[in-house]
């Protein structure tokens, strides 16, 4: 018997960064990714962001490739974001993603941190924070 429980925490933005995400509307996006999410059979935790980005906390199957996953969601949303009158700024989600796996006791502190976005965005902004996040793990950053 085989068991896995893949947790992803997945960062991405819409392109150039535009603020589209329109605020009175949102939660209209965010029904539809869950009702994606439950078609698919992903497990979805928790579901935020600002104008310019979406944070998802995830598990999906291990048949499913972070990549692959990112790619779907991506594409079902811009669909339903160009076609909806709701977000006239939307035209595409920037090429790249961020992808961070988290154990499930680290869950709770991932969930708080995506339900405060618009408080923690006060004080810094969605690219200053990936920077400084991404040099903290070692790694660069290109900005596409």
């Amino acid at each position: 018997m085989s068991f896995a429980k893949l947790i992803y925490h997945i960062v991405f933005r819409t392109k150039n960064s535009v603020p589209a995400i329109v605020e009175a509307h949102e939660a209209e996006l965010y029904a539809y990714i869950a009702a994606y999410m439950k078609n698919k059979q992903y497990h979805l935790y928790c579901l935020g962001g600002m104008p310019d980005h979406l944070h998802i906390l995830v598990s999906i199957p291990p048949n499913v490739s972070v990549s692959e996953f990112v790619r779907d969601v991506k594409a079902c949303t811009s669909k339903m974001l160009k076609d909806n009158p709701n977000f006239p700024a939307f035209y595409g989600w920037n090429s790249g993603y961020g992808a961070f796996s988290y154990s499930p006791n680290e869950m709770p502190m991932i969930e708080n941190y995506i339900k405060n976005q618009k408080r923690h965005h006060k004080s810094k902004n969605f690219v200053d924070e990936s920077i400084e996040y991404m040099q903290g793990l070692g790694l660069s950053i290109n900005d596409e």
